[in-house]
């Protein structure tokens, strides 16, 4: 079994197979572009990113380009998650 808090990739990936009916997204896909994501999934992802890893998100987290990608959020996680533990 895969620890979703070491690889976030994962946790971030079956949230979106999740809320895409079951949608395989490619970790660097623009879910965006894709038609996949808009405004309220981007709150949605942010909640779930604050919820699963234990994070703040802030004010200057809040750039779409943070969030378009599996990996673009599993990056902003890595980025919080060292913050945290400095």
């Amino acid at each position: 079994m895969t620890d979703t808090l070491t690889n976030p990739q994962t946790a971030i990936a079956d949230f979106m197979t999740r809320s895409f009916d079951g949608a395989k997204i490619d970790p660097d896909q623009d879910i965006f572009e894709a038609g996949y994501g808009n405004s309220m999934f981007a709150m949605q992802l942010v909640a779930f990113v604050e919820s699963h890893f234990g994070l703040e998100i802030e004010a200057d987290d809040l750039d779409i380009d943070n969030f378009r990608s599996i990996n673009r959020v599993a990056a902003l996680v890595a980025r919080k998650q060292e913050t945290v533990a400095a």
